[in-house]
């Protein structure tokens, strides 16, 4: 069994802004930069036969390379916040793109997620802080409300293991798909 996900690699200028923003934020634990990403499809645990079906349909999603870029930023988890992101500036050529990839991967047996689709990149996750580490981490999300990263090219994507470890998860590339 293999625990993987496709996910857009980020440019090294959009690393190192995400990597500052995540600095200036007061997070109770943060992401490990080495491991951004911007998920498409979290596939879940599949067995090599079905991992193999899905890459031969990955394979296969053709579309024009398209502009992105980070804007925003967040938190999930409403009153008790668990997890902090920057998020993606509206794209329909992505939305595009994840319906494709997730509609592959279900023609190839793959049981996907349900929920909506939120573009974003994690930056930490972390249990609920206190009310004044709330209150925060709120006021350092809302100043960096107007963070955005400079555009790039989304001309590929690629699907990823994901091993967990006491440490956090490792993700080692399998495909790389060109658009």
């Amino acid at each position: 069994m293999i625990r993987a996900f496709l996910a857009l690699p980020l440019p090294d200028t959009v690393l190192s802004a995400l990597r500052v923003q995540q600095f200036l934020l007061p997070l109770p634990q943060k992401t490990d930069p080495e491991t951004f990403h911007l998920t498409l499809v979290f596939l879940g645990e599949q067995p090599e036969p079905v991992l193999q079906a899905a890459h031969e349909r990955f394979s296969e999603v053709r579309l024009p390379p398209f502009p992105l870029a980070l804007k925003s930023l967040g938190l999930f988890g409403g009153a008790k916040p668990r997890a902090a992101w920057a998020g993606v500036a509206p794209s329909e050529p992505l939305t595009r793109l994840q319906a494709k990839l997730d509609h592959a991967a279900r023609s190839a047996g793959i049981d996907t997620e349900s929920r909506r689709f939120t573009p974003h990149v994690t930056l930490g996750r972390f249990a609920p802080p206190g009310p004044e580490e709330s209150f925060r981490l709120e006021r350092a999300i809302a100043a960096g409300s107007t963070f955005t990263t400079p555009e790039w090219a989304v001309d590929h994507f690629a699907l990823y293991e994901s091993r967990l470890t006491k440490r956090g998860s490792v993700y080692t590339e399998l495909a790389r798909y060109d658009l």
